[in-house]
């Protein structure tokens, strides 16, 4: 490895030399021959160096740190190199960015590279694979939620009943329906019946803002809304037809009959819009079915497999948990609310369950390994989302006997398009190859495909891809390209590069879409909804990895003349617009933003956040037992010292992942459903008001100490009794933590 003590002067070097063979070594009577000398060390990590010859030619050289690059990548590169300077020398008018630089060995590559061809069953659509399975075994296990168990054949029946109610509202091919329910097997039982009536389902997530629902209500033009009756009263469409789940009939009076072919729309996802709204992605049949025919066969799963579905179905890779086991004959084992965020309970569903397959993103594996999970001899993950770290991606392989595979996908191309196992001794993370009958290609800012190695933006073509933006043609046509061939392909934004083996590394990002938990997230629609605030001049957000693995949003604000704000302010008006996911952590607020020469925002100039450099209000000590038991939670959860009466969660680096963690944590503890805006937008002394009191409570099994001698001393006396926190009895040490509260209040 490269002695980072000795880094070279500069890493790359271009040399001309003149030829020093013929008569510039001719001295008359003598005569000189000129070998060049083999080095065993090179000055700098590449070193070309191009040697004009008497007959006009030119040989080119090349030293190189092989430490940093291998003689393959060096040849590669060296015959670009040549092809481009033998397209200079036919053609002196054409620009140097169009001129050729792929050699035909490369190109050869590369069409093998994308030879995925493969059957799949192009006349069905996604509700027949399943109905498939039930006619084949009908009595099997189709899906296990807490004390519930259903069948295939009972499934199907829920399914049913959904379809025939949605087509005597009249629901047919390409119709809208919004699927608004927590999770339970209504929720599964509903997304089949949707397209077992020819209807396309949107999605309605409960914890999503109401001014959000209530926009991809309007701009899909539902009519029908599938509910339960405990959500009706938060129901964003009023002029919707509701079919409430609590009232449906158990059997249906017949099989409905489905209108619906290949090409039409099984489910719209709405993702983050880089204009301030989300847009919906029209998936049709053909492309899901393409996708579960594909990944039964890779990564795999057969009918003796059971998978832990954890994704909410408003995130499109849920149609992998719930659809791929549906079409094999597998078992979905579905974890609840409060399950998914919480890695000590979803380690139990695997053992209790016998569950073989799990698919999440990074965040939700680093949560079941915190708690201790193993994994097993024959057990598979399947973790995607976000970029994957090495050191994760090592820890699963490790615990992964039946294989662990990083899966990478827009939701414009259908869940996954590319897929790749980890080894256990890997020493890069890729993002492998296409999946069956999808193409990749990578491509320069002139559609020109990239020589191997070089840096690209990622297209991808096939049978994966959507149809395009629900009422969005100018976007769809922006994204969704054709050439002059007729080949259709997505351009994804993402950079990537083909690596000498045929598989793909990410880089980053074109623009300023980011990843965050595995969400999908334009930092525009932050920044248009920062900008709706009547005191807010201008918003910029960005991503900050405050720790290893640990990506935060930052939210920069200038204020508009003779007008303010407060933090406060930003986070609930964002709370009410967007979801948990899309609201920063941290909140900076400038007099005015750092400008480039050229007058726009120098976004590297913005002053860094890190998590160390996060602190509190003026720290008052908790004094109930409540506000003890909460701060010693709140300390766990978000690794800080000590927390006060007047902190905010949020404020304290927490985000949507812990906030869903810290609500399971107090559920357990206290006996008490937190909601998630109670925890985001208020202090601890506010949420600690609400919980029930101790007498009411659980017992606590263990009580983290903070970094008060007075919370840190009833805290551990507490837990050393396992008996619930209590205020001091002791007169003196109550004295003096009234004393601690009056004199910081002052």
């Amino acid at each position: 490895p490269r002695d980072p003590s000795r880094l070279p002067l500069a890493s790359v070097l271009f040399n001309l030399d003149r030829t020093l063979s013929g008569s510039a070594l001719d001295w008359g009577d003598v005569r000189g021959v000129f070998t060049s000398t083999p080095r065993s060390y090179e000055n700098f990590d590449l070193f070309v160096n191009a040697v004009e010859q008497n007959d006009g030619g030119m040989v080119l050289e090349c030293q190189y740190n092989t430490d940093l690059l291998s003689a393959a990548t060096v040849r590669r590169w060296m015959a670009s190199y040549a092809l481009l300077l033998d397209g200079l020398a036919k053609d002196v008018q054409t620009p140097v960015e169009r001129l050729p630089m792929l050699a035909d060995a490369d190109r050869a590559l590369l069409t093998q590279w994308n030879q995925t061809t493969a059957e799949f069953p192009r006349d069905r659509l996604v509700q027949h694979l399943f109905e498939d399975r039930n006619d084949a075994t009908p009595t099997a296990i189709a899906l296990e939620y807490e004390s519930v168990q259903l069948t295939y054949a009972e499934l199907n029946a829920r399914a049913n009943v959904v379809a025939e109610r949605l087509q005597a509202l009249g629901v047919g091919a390409d119709e809208r329906v919004g699927i608004y329910l927590e999770r339970s097997p209504w929720m599964v039982a509903a997304a089949l019946g949707v397209l077992k009536a020819g209807g396309a389902y949107v999605p309605l997530d409960p914890a999503f803002p109401a001014d959000r629902l209530r926009y991809m209500v309007e701009d899909s033009r539902m009519r029908v809304v599938v509910t339960q009756a405990s959500l009706r009263a938060t129901l964003p469409a009023p002029e919707a037809q509701v079919i409430d789940i609590d009232s449906l009939p158990s059997k249906a009076s017949a099989t409905p009959a489905c209108p619906a072919t290949p090409e039409h729309c099984a489910y719209v996802i709405y993702t983050s819009g880089s204009t301030g709204k989300p847009k919906g992605v029209e998936v049709p049949h053909r492309a899901v079915v393409n996708f579960l025919t594909s990944m039964a066969h890779h990564p795999g799963m057969t009918a003796n497999d059971a998978i832990l579905a954890v994704t909410t179905l408003s995130f499109d890779i849920a149609g992998l948990e719930l659809f791929l086991p549906l079409s094999v004959g597998a078992r979905i084992v579905l974890a609840g609310k409060n399950q998914v965020a919480d890695g000590g309970a979803l380690q139990e569903l695997i053992t209790a369950r016998k569950v073989t397959m799990m698919q999440a993103t990074p965040a939700t594996f680093r949560l079941l390994l915190e708690a201790g999970w193993q994994g097993g001899p024959t057990f598979k993950t399947l973790v995607g989302g976000e970029a994957v770290p090495l050191a994760l991606a090592r820890d699963l392989a490790a615990r992964s006997g039946g294989g662990a595979f990083n899966m990478y996908g827009p939701t414009e191309t259908t869940i996954w398009s590319t897929c790749h196992r980890f080894e256990r001794d890997l020493t890069h993370v890729s993002i492998g190859r296409p999946i069956a009958n999808t193409t990749v290609y990578v491509l320069d800012g002139q559609m020109h495909p990239v020589p191997i190695g070089v840096p690209g933006e990622l297209y991808l073509g096939g049978a994966g891809l959507a149809r395009g933006y629900l009422g969005r043609p100018e976007l769809t046509n922006e994204r969704f390209l054709t050439d002059a061939s007729g080949v259709r392909t997505y351009r994804t934004g993402d950079v990537v590069r083909f690596l000498p083996d045929g598989t793909l590394e990410y880089l980053r990002r074109n623009d300023t879409q980011v990843k965050v938990r595995g969400y999908r997230i334009e930092l525009g629609e932050i920044e248009a909804a920062l900008g709706t605030h009547p005191a807010v001049g201008r918003a910029i957000v960005v991503v900050n990895e405050v720790r290893p693995g640990d990506v935060r949003l930052v939210a920069y604000t200038t204020a508009k003349p003779g007008q303010n704000y407060t933090e406060g302010e930003l986070r609930k008006l964002l709370l009410n617009k967007l979801p948990v996911y899309m609201v920063p952590q941290y909140f900076v607020e400038l007099d005015e933003f750092p400008l480039t020469p050229n007058g726009k925002i120098d976004r590297k100039r913005l002053p860094a956040v890190q998590a160390d450099d996060i602190v509190g209000e003026a720290y008052i000590a908790p004094v109930t037992a409540n506000e003890i038991r909460l701060a010693a939670l709140w300390c766990s959860t978000l690794r800080v010292q000590r927390v006060g009466l007047q902190d905010n969660f949020f404020n304290l680096g927490g985000h949507s992942l812990l906030a869903l963690s810290m609500i399971v944590q107090i559920e357990k503890d206290f006996g008490f459903k937190l909601s998630p805006p109670l925890l985001l937008l208020n202090t601890l002394a506010q949420v600690a008001a609400q919980l029930p009191a101790p007498e009411n409570a659980p017992a606590q099994k263990t009580v983290p100490a903070i970094s008060s001698t007075t919370a840190s001393t009833n805290a551990s006396t507490n837990a050393s009794t396992n008996a619930p926190a209590e205020p001091p009895r002791t007169s003196t040490l109550f004295q003096r933590m009234i004393k601690n509260v009056k004199d910081r209040l002052s």
